[in-house]
């Protein structure tokens, strides 16, 4: 038991063993400096008062003097006193009992100093102040003899002598605590380098190599040389952080081997998805332009063999109202090229194969990938591969974005192409309403005069009458040739610029034709018009200028376009004229209006002409854009109130 725990201690103590030392270093010059300022602190305390107390001595022989000078000037003429006397002798006696001499001399009472110090008081109470006190005491009359005055001064000086011996006892006891203070000082200065130069010298071989070991190995680290290894081993701390280091520089060599491999395959992924993306953007691009060119198809097809190393590939579209299918690009052995429809197997798009399966033809498996959108098939591609091979996941992944775009370029074509036919009818069947309503109706109109100025010119009596006809027949031809300019002006309107710029240029077109000051108020906020809605309401403005400028008589008008409750658009129209009368409300079905009319439905609003408070004629159209719906092809009828 004793030995084991022997051994587990003798463990604890190696692996803490820098620890330890720096700690037993830290110890010792602790200790020394306690030491050494407690012995300090002691002996200090030992010399303070000598200086104090060597004064006081020191002052105790000028006091003997003048004292002695005194008492030998009374005994000589009396003139002193003896008051002055005693107050010499109480002070010389003051200064014998002082604290701070007496503290001294108390601190060692078997000392020379304080045996001086004892004889020194012995003597003056003794033998030297009864002297003094007796030759002031001498009667009046009385000389006193010249030779009590030479033993009364001898003693003195002897007295003065003994005083200074004591003096320089004091000195030399407090020059003595002095250099034995400054020996322990020195000693525990000693002390502490020698301790402070082993510690350092442990730290220096025990810390510093083995730490800047450390230091270099984990720069070769950095360097990626994982190879480095520290070569400081034991059981004490710096020999396990090197063990641990060993350790975890083999686990980074391994971690980074690891790493490399994986970047290797992320690089891989990211040239294949880089690759990808490139093939996205040119088939996009390519797509946007020409999205049924058979150009387009074949660069993009042979962007896929290359990308999916494929044999060779196929693509066709149906056609779009029936009959054989369309080949856009081929390139797969035995299979009918571009324009030529003998090989029955490759003109049966998309045939009967279910989309996504390979299938075998000839030495090769074919993939059919449908070109489709969300709703609409419109062709296959064939990919022709080695056998037995199948795509990756990724490889998949793309084929699948190129055959969606495919299908989605050829969705927005075909449905382009039937917007393009809708908006051409629909144009066309305005066109002819506004020349039924317009053109034709003058024309009518002037056949019927005609038809009346043949009999009436074959009578000469009837030329008042021909006259009549042939001015109501030149008014009909002017008010035709106004009216197809008219309609030229609205034909030829161009929507080039946004729809800001359109409308000034329109109302500044009519100001400077009319003369008319025009102002605009336009406040959509964030509704946003679309471009047929925009046409709509061009045409709506141009029309209500056009009767505002040759009809209403007034001098101002004023266009406002602004947005209302549940993005409600309100269009109106305001002049200051002579307004309209509500009563003949029919007289404002002119063609012009019924346009408006039509148009304002197309926007899926409706139109009202009536008075403007305050004199004049407002035209106002109010409209939902997000329900606009296509123009109908019926006449309505313009609300007037």
């Amino acid at each position: 038991m004793n030995r084991s725990l022997i051994q587990a201690f003798r463990g604890f103590v190696a692996s803490r063993a820098i620890l330890l030392s720096l700690v037993a270093a830290f110890f010792a010059v602790t200790l020394i400096s306690v030491v050494g300022m407690s012995t300090s602190v002691v002996v200090a305390e030992t010399v303070q008062g000598s200086g104090s107390a060597i004064n006081v001595a020191g002052s105790l022989r000028r006091l003997t003097h003048r004292v002695s000078a005194l008492v030998v000037a009374e005994a000589l003429d009396g003139s002193i006193g003896s008051a002055e006397i005693d107050e010499a002798m109480w002070q010389f006696e003051s200064s014998l009992v002082h604290p701070s001499l007496r503290s001294v001399i108390g601190r060692e009472h078997s000392s020379v100093a304080a045996a001086i110090y004892r004889g020194v008081g012995a003597n003056w109470y003794g033998h030297l102040k009864p002297r003094l006190v007796g030759l002031t005491e001498r009667s009046a009359g009385e000389e006193p003899l010249p030779q009590a005055y030479e033993e009364v001064l001898g003693e003195v000086d002897a007295f003065v002598e003994q005083i200074n011996t004591l003096v320089l006892v004091l000195e030399h006891d407090a020059e003595a605590k002095i250099q034995q203070l400054r020996t322990i000082l020195a000693v525990a200065l000693g002390l502490t380098g020698a301790v402070v130069l082993a510690a350092m010298y442990l730290l220096r071989r025990r810390v510093f190599r083995p730490l800047a070991a450390l230091g270099d190995a984990a720069g070769r680290i950095a360097r990626r040389d994982f190879s480095a290894r520290s070569h400081h081993t034991g059981r004490d701390e710096l020999g396990q952080v090197s063990e641990a280091f060993n350790s975890m520089a083999a686990e980074l060599s391994s971690a980074y081997q690891d790493l490399e491999r994986r970047v290797q395959e992320k690089t891989a992924d990211l040239v294949r998805s880089n690759r990808s993306l490139e093939l996205l953007y040119h088939l996009i691009t390519r797509l946007y332009h020409a999205p049924e060119s058979a150009q387009s198809y074949a660069e993009t097809l042979e962007d896929i063999e290359r990308t999916l190393g494929l044999q060779g590939s196929f693509a066709c579209v149906q056609a779009k109202h029936g009959g054989p299918a369309t080949i856009l690009y081929s390139n797969m052995s035995g299979c009918a090229r571009l324009g030529d429809s003998s090989d029955e197997v490759c003109q049966n798009c998309p045939g009967k194969v279910a989309p996504w399966t390979y299938r075998r033809e000839r030495d090769a498996d074919v993939l059919m990938v449908p070109l489709r959108d969300a709703d609409n098939l419109y062709g296959m591609l064939r990919l022709s591969m080695p056998p037995g091979r199948r795509l990756l996941e990724w490889q998949s992944t793309l084929l699948e974005a190129v055959s969606r775009h495919m299908g989605i370029a050829l969705g927005i074509s075909r449905q382009t192409e039937r917007e393009r036919l809708i908006a051409l009818q629909e144009e066309r069947s305005i066109i002819a309403r506004e020349l039924h309503d317009s053109l034709a109706q003058s024309l009518s109109y002037m056949k019927i005069q005609v038809s009346l100025l043949t009999p009436v010119v074959a009578d000469p009596e009837r030329h008042e009458q021909a006259l009549e006809v042939l001015n109501d027949l030149r008014e009909g031809i002017n008010s035709a040739y106004r009216q197809l300019r008219e309609l030229l002006s609205s034909f030829r309107l161009k929507m080039e610029g946004d729809f800001a710029t359109l409308l000034n240029t329109t109302v500044q077109e009519f100001s400077n034709r009319s003369g008319m000051p025009i102002d605009v108020d336009v406040h959509l906020g964030h509704i946003s018009l679309g471009a047929n809605q925009e046409i709509h309401v061009l045409h709506i403005i141009r029309e209500a200028l056009s009767n505002a400028t040759r009809h209403s008589g007034g001098t101002r008008i004023a266009v406002a376009l602004s947005t209302g409750p549940k993005d409600e658009v309100s269009l109106t129209v305001d002049d200051d004229g002579k307004g309209i009368d509500p009563v003949s409300g029919g007289s404002f079905n002119h063609y012009g209006l019924a346009i408006m009319g039509e148009r304002a439905r197309g926007l899926g609003g409706i139109l009202e002409v009536y008075p403007r408070p305050g004199g004049g004629t407002r035209v106002c159209v109010r409209f939902n854009p997000q329900k606009t719906r296509p123009v109908s092809l019926n006449r309505g009828v313009v609300n007037t109130i």
